[in-house]
């Protein structure tokens, strides 16, 4: 699967996208590695991303997951 949108990973293993003309934080760990078509994950700040034709997504705003140390 190709995607549309431009995405990268830093040095400390955030990985970023443009989502339109914004430079979007992804997420780290929770980010699916590879990206298929279908797959949904929320990062750590409670932003809800899917990947729908070929374009990651940015779905919807949610409370944060809870942290477990």
């Amino acid at each position: 699967m190709e995607l549309k949108n431009r995405i990268w990973m830093t040095g400390s293993l955030d990985w970023y996208a443009y989502i339109g003309e914004d430079e979007v934080f992804l997420g780290r760990r929770e980010v699916p590695y590879p990206l298929a078509e279908g797959d949904r994950w929320t990062n750590e700040f409670g932003d809800v991303f899917q990947v729908v034709d070929g374009e990651i997504r940015l779905l919807e705003r949610v409370a944060p997951p809870e942290r477990h140390w």
